[in-house]
């Protein structure tokens, strides 16, 4: 038990006295975590978390209900390790600075976008408006539904252009499934906002859908004429 260890080696007296960035990932769980359960340490049940998600990297890949199935996993650490693994998803975001991001190649709205999409349960769709230097004036989520669907309309997409002043739009959305090929769905929506988008003068760059690790992009495979 952490108790029972020497005071220099406890996770929380070693991060006072060095700093977080000298703590290995147990010793920062631990912390996080702050206690363990019957017959287990929080130091072991934190090694045992590592090892179960193959790696700290891999924690942004769980949810509440992932956590849950851990053991030694109840209601308050899953809830504990959940927000660890948000906040760290938004710091990371945070950290670009929006205004200046140039959103003029695929590669760039997939990266940004991954870690936010990739994992979701269900279809969401978001609509990129972008200035005449491509610059982000404003991301909104038109939809977010069932696994196999995704009711956006046309109107709905423009409507915002015409409000925010955008000279282009990126549309984005994920399948749950992990498989990017686009549906007949997605390519009848594509279609229709591409024709509205050159008829209104907002035209559309890109439709790029995400999936585990990969992502399909209408521009790159000629299906959007700039």
């Amino acid at each position: 038990m952490i108790k029972q260890m020497p005071i220099e080696t406890r996770p929380r007296e070693r991060l006072i006295k060095y700093g977080a960035k000298y703590l290995n990932d147990e010793e920062l769980l631990s912390i996080i975590l702050k206690t363990g359960i019957k017959g287990i340490s929080v130091k072991d049940l934190s090694l045992n978390i590592l090892s179960v998600c193959n790696g700290i990297s891999n924690l942004k890949d769980y949810d509440y209900h992932d956590f849950l199935k851990i053991e030694g996993i109840g209601n308050v650490k899953a809830c504990e390790l959940s927000a660890l693994v948000e906040l760290s998803k938004r710091i990371n975001k945070q950290k670009i600075n929006l205004k200046k991001i140039t959103f003029d190649n695929s590669l760039n709205v997939y990266e940004f976008y991954k870690d936010d999409l990739e994992n979701e349960k269900q279809e969401q769709f978001n609509c990129l408006y972008l200035d005449s230097k491509k610059h982000l004036i404003k991301d909104i989520t038109l939809f977010k539904g069932t696994l196999d669907q995704s009711l956006v309309h046309p109107r709905e997409v423009f409507k915002n252009a015409l409000i925010l002043s955008a000279s282009s739009i990126i549309c984005i959305h994920n399948h749950p499934s992990g498989d990017v090929m686009p549906s007949l769905a997605d390519k009848n929506l594509t279609k229709r906002l591409r024709e509205i988008g050159f008829l209104m003068g907002i035209p559309l760059n890109d439709h790029i859908i995400i999936g585990k690790d990969k992502y399909y992009s209408f521009y790159e495979n000629d299906e959007i004429i700039l």
